[in-house]
């Protein structure tokens, strides 16, 4: 509710607070990196160095060159690059007690990766002073001191992350203030409060953060936030709304736990919706997030605001029809403004609109009386009754559509098909045979392939068939493949939806197929994929 009254009584403040600027810093190769199952090479680092560069962040926390090797290599390797709008920083803790910091190995390292910009954290909370690190207050103190002191007589600028802040703050206030008074007497350029358990709701870090600026006036305040009661993004806003000129995070959220507070809805959130000046080209904002989840190995999900392929996707028909008409009467922003782009869904709660809007580049000058589009949406739904689900099969829509007008001659036709297993299986060898009988104009071709399975042994035994009559088909490949059981309680008897995704250099595109025969809906898939890509070659 904090953050809804904040928009609120923001909405007359663009002006005012396009003036001030916010800086965007991404802890993505430092901090996501300690996600679970990720794991970045020194050439993927560098990959995405280059893409949130091309983006237009104003700092890349790239990683612990004290902590391993790798991280020492990549910042090596990355001073070779030529960076056009962010700044690199090295991560690092503070020294440990009782060592100078120019004695101190970690500090030694942060140094040695060469980065004009060095982050350093240090613990702001009692608990963990005394209970983890095992030192007196006052110890912690001169350590957060000395090494930030030190840092700077080396010519560095510092951001000081402030551990656990929002816990020490509320543990002992005075305490966790006096860290960052110390930070600020050791020469801190940025004071970053963080929420480093992620158990914040909004309410705290817009107080606390507003007691720490008013505490020191003229010292930048950074917001670091984790996503443990799933408030990462809206406790950095609200943070943003107290006073703080920057915010950390990572792209897609990737982070320890829960992962960090969300950048790729940060970023637009603040530029769209509450007209700040920032950094960041968010036209290329779903491009770079897919670019860095690609190399990341993650999904996202397809409902993420903003990046995911359902951020604008509409499926009843009165959306579809408002959003035709007016787009903002179902569209917070243009989906273009952020690099997606609109997407229909149809479905049996799809009206005349939704058919227009999908089969207009198909068929022509269609009208919602028109006879066509009547019995285009009869076969949809009698389709879509028997199992099919066409939302995620744009492919096999346009055939269905394509067939139902009578536009769609096919380019062959499937005379048979055999498949067998062999168990066990040998070793080295593969478990499943498919044999293929398709006919082109008169002429025959079999063909009889192994694969990993019958349904890898049939799609290669259909591509290499027809590719005696259809040599285009030979670049394309099977990226994904999945099976629902629509009817669970049918048990071996089920019948299945299956849909796969295939690919050639240019584009992809999906396809259905559903039976009782799992095998059956795999090849129905198949078939589809294929006549749709000969399709789109004439």
């Amino acid at each position: 509710m904090v953050l809804i009254r904040y928009l609120r009584w923001n909405s007359g403040r663009t002006d005012e607070m396009s003036k001030r600027k916010i800086e965007i810093f991404d802890s993505t190769l430092r901090d996501g990196a300690q996600g679970e199952g990720i794991s970045f090479s020194v050439s993927d680092k560098l990959n995405i160095v280059k893409a949130l560069d091309s983006f237009g962040v104003d700092y890349i926390e790239a990683g612990n060159p004290g902590s391993n090797p790798k991280d020492m290599e990549f910042f090596e390797k990355a001073s070779n690059l030529k960076l056009n709008n962010a700044k690199l920083c090295a991560f690092g803790s503070t020294a440990r007690n009782g060592i100078h910091p120019k004695e101190d190995k970690n500090v030694k390292a942060l140094l040695s990766a060469g980065t004009d910009t060095i982050v350093i954290f240090g613990k702001s909370w009692d608990l963990h002073v005394e209970k983890v690190l095992n030192i007196s207050l006052e110890d912690n103190l001169k350590i957060v001191e000395d090494t930030i002191s030190y840092l700077k007589s080396e010519g560095k600028y510092v951001i000081f992350d402030a551990e656990h802040f929002f816990d020490g703050y509320k543990s002992d206030t005075g305490y966790s203030m006096k860290v960052l008074e110390y930070a600020i007497k050791g020469g801190a350029d940025v004071l970053a409060l963080c929420d480093t358990n992620g158990g914040c709701l909004p309410n705290d870090v817009e107080s606390i953060t507003k007691e720490v600026i008013k505490r020191f006036p003229g010292i930048k305040i950074s917001i670091h936030c984790h996503n443990d009661t799933g408030c990462a993004v809206a406790n950095s806003i609200i943070a943003i709304g107290a006073g703080a000129s920057q915010v950390q995070g990572t792209f897609i959220g990737v982070g320890e736990r829960c992962g960090n507070a969300d950048l790729s809805v940060i970023i637009p959130n603040l530029k769209l919706k509450m007209g700040y000046d920032c950094n960041g080209d968010i036209s290329q904002l779903y491009a770079t997030s897919r670019r860095i989840a690609d190399i990341s190995n993650t999904q996202i999900d397809n409902n993420r605001p903003y990046i995911g392929k359902s951020a604008f996707a509409h499926k009843g028909g009165m959306h579809i029809d408002g959003v035709l008409k007016i787009n903002s009467s179902f569209e917070h922003v243009n989906p273009e403004s952020v690099g997606n782009k609109r997407k229909l869904l149809m479905s049996e709660v799809a009206g005349r609109s939704t058919l227009i809007a999908k089969a207009s580049s198909i068929v022509p000058n269609l009208s919602k009386d028109s006879k066509e589009v009547a019995l285009i949406l009869e076969k949809l739904k009698e389709m879509e009754h028997y199992g099919y689900h066409f939302e995620a099969a744009d492919a096999s829509f346009e055939l269905l559509v394509k067939r139902t007008m009578g536009l769609y001659k096919p380019h062959f036709n499937l005379v048979l098909y055999k498949t067998m297993g062999e168990f066990p299986v040998p070793v080295g060898g593969m478990p499943a045979s498919a044999t293929i009988k398709v006919e082109v104009d008169g002429k025959e071709e079999i063909t009889a392939v192994m694969g990993n399975g019958p349904v890898n042994a049939l799609d290669l035994a259909l591509r290499k068939s027809l590719t005696v009559f259809y040599p285009a088909i030979k670049d394309i490949r099977l990226t994904d493949y999945k099976v629902r059981v629509l009817e669970e309680n049918s048990t071996t008897a089920a019948k299945v939806r299956v849909l796969i995704e295939t690919a050639d250099d240019k584009r992809s595109w999906s396809t259905i197929g559903v039976s009782n025969d799992i095998i059956e809906a795999s090849l129905i898939a198949l078939v589809d994929s294929i006549e749709y890509k000969l399709a789109m070659n004439e």
